[in-house]
């Protein structure tokens, strides 16, 4: 019912065309035009970059243990609660530690009075010397008097003989004398510290006293945020250096992006590239290539493949790349959370 009828000069009728619509012919161009268009355009982006969405949100996680042992007396922070470098983060009970500090005062206090002693003897055996050099003095004045009288016959051989004698012994006493001062000198030796090394000893044992008495307090090394601290409750026992307590330090997130080995032939360190995070909605963030892993994945396994047992499959490997952050994301990042990261290799 659409054809239309028109009359000629001769009054005959004739059967009209149909008339087309304006916007088939826009329509039927549009298809190929787009084609074409989307052709163009696949190969003019094609190979200007490379993507995966095989990729973590990495920080540095420290993980805290205490470096003495003890029973735990207070936890200073609750799960995920932000902290800064020196915070309590919990104490272990200090007391068997201040009983140990006291005791190597003792010890230091010990140690003088031995030296003392010690510096006593000494003198006294200096003392000992100069009287033993008196008596060989004497001795030998005596000896040299006898001998002058048995030369002239006033004296009899036995007085002589006793003299010479009397001499011999006061010059050994003076010689043990001597060698009695030297002993004593000797332990009053002092070490490259100008310490004698008894006291030397005593005091650093006192310094480790009390270097374990102040790390009975745990505190954070750095700004950050605490996690695992559920398990750690007061009453519980605090092994050295077993981890109690483990903080993700904030202020330096990046991505490990694990690309295919056939993505990498073009990918070199500094080239732009975007990340999305999953966390944060798809939110895009400007980054570049930190650097290239120097080994796949599966080389650091606990289990490596191995390749020459003649039955080897080839299964196409992926490497780790890091990826550095530009941005500065509005709201701190989650460890270990999914990206997508597109590393523009031209252009």
């Amino acid at each position: 019912m659409n054809e239309m009828t028109s009359i000629t000069a001769d009054g005959e009728a004739v059967l009209a065309s149909p008339r087309r619509p304006w916007w088939r012919l826009p329509l039927m161009l549009s298809v190929p035009v787009l084609i074409v268009a989307g052709g163009i355009w696949f190969w003019a982006t094609s190979g200007r970059s490379v993507s995966t969405d095989n990729a973590q949100v990495g920080a540095d996680i420290i993980s805290i243990s205490p470096e003495v042992g003890g029973r735990v007396i207070e936890v200073a922070v609750r799960e995920n609660q932000k902290v800064k470098a020196g915070d309590l983060l919990f104490r272990i009970d200090p007391e068997p530690y201040r009983i140990a500090l006291a005791q190597a005062e003792a010890a230091v206090g010990n140690a003088r009075i031995s030296i003392n002693e010690l510096s006593s003897n000494y003198v006294s055996k200096s003392a000992d010397i100069g009287a033993s050099a008196s008596d060989v003095q004497l001795a030998r004045e005596n000896y040299s008097r006898q001998k002058d009288l048995l030369d002239k016959g006033f004296t009899t051989r036995a007085a002589y003989d006793a003299a010479r004698a009397a001499l011999a012994s006061a010059e050994a006493k003076r010689a043990v004398a001597s060698a009695d001062a030297s002993a004593a000198r000797a332990m009053l030796g002092t070490g490259a510290s100008g310490l004698h090394p008894q006291i030397a000893s005593a005091i650093a044992a006192r310094d480790k006293a009390a270097l374990d008495l102040r790390r009975t307090e745990v505190r954070a090394p750095a700004d950050g945020v605490v996690v695992q601290v559920d398990k750690l409750q007061p009453g519980s026992t605090a092994i050295a250096t077993l981890t109690s307590v483990t903080l993700v330090a904030g202020g330096h997130y990046w991505v490990d992006a694990n690309f295919k080995e056939t993505q990498l032939a073009k990918v070199r360190v500094g080239q732009k590239a975007d990340v999305e995070f999953d966390s944060m909605g798809g939110r895009d963030c400007a980054a570049h290539v930190g650097s290239i892993g120097s080994g796949t994945g599966s080389q650091f396994s606990m289990l490596p493949a191995q390749n020459a047992t003649g039955n080897w499959v080839k299964v196409t490997q992926r490497v780790p790349v890091r990826i550095e952050l530009d941005c500065k994301p509005d709201r701190a990042l989650v460890a270990g959370s999914s990206a997508n990261v597109t590393v523009h290799v031209a252009g």
